[in-house]
């Protein structure tokens, strides 16, 4: 149709659900956000040796390994909770699931830094 301005018409996802956005002839795009565990990674990095660097590759490999943890403990967690017939996978199947995965000293370390994490959040309440 003459006369009309064409319209970009695109589906946005977010918190509070998908949004239909409407965009006037612009060129620019935007680029999309990747969520990474990049920030904390380095917060740990600095709190543990102050005058150390990493990588951006070093950085992407860290990523990826918090993820395939993360993936390993919920699927884990996720079976135990299965097992004992339960619909909510809660800090107890998280906790053991760690226990399962981790080696030793590791997981005691990571039960007592969670144990220390779900005590935070609930005193916060």
């Amino acid at each position: 149709m003459p006369g009309l301005r064409q319209m970009d018409i695109r589906l946005r996802s977010g918190c509070g659900g998908d949004v239909l956005d409407e965009k006037k002839d612009s060129k620019k795009r935007k680029r999309s956000r990747k969520e990474s565990y990049s920030v904390y990674v380095y917060k740990v990095l600095k709190q543990v040796h102050p005058d150390t660097g990493i990588l951006s590759k070093a950085m992407g490999i860290m990523n990826s390994f918090i993820n395939d943890i993360f993936e390993c403990i919920a699927g884990e967690a996720s079976r135990l909770a299965l097992y004992n017939k339960r619909s909510t996978i809660t800090s107890r199947e998280i906790q053991t699931a760690a226990r399962l995965l981790l080696p030793g000293e590791l997981a005691k370390h990571a039960v007592s830094e969670g144990t220390k994490a779900v005590t935070k959040y609930t005193s916060s309440k």
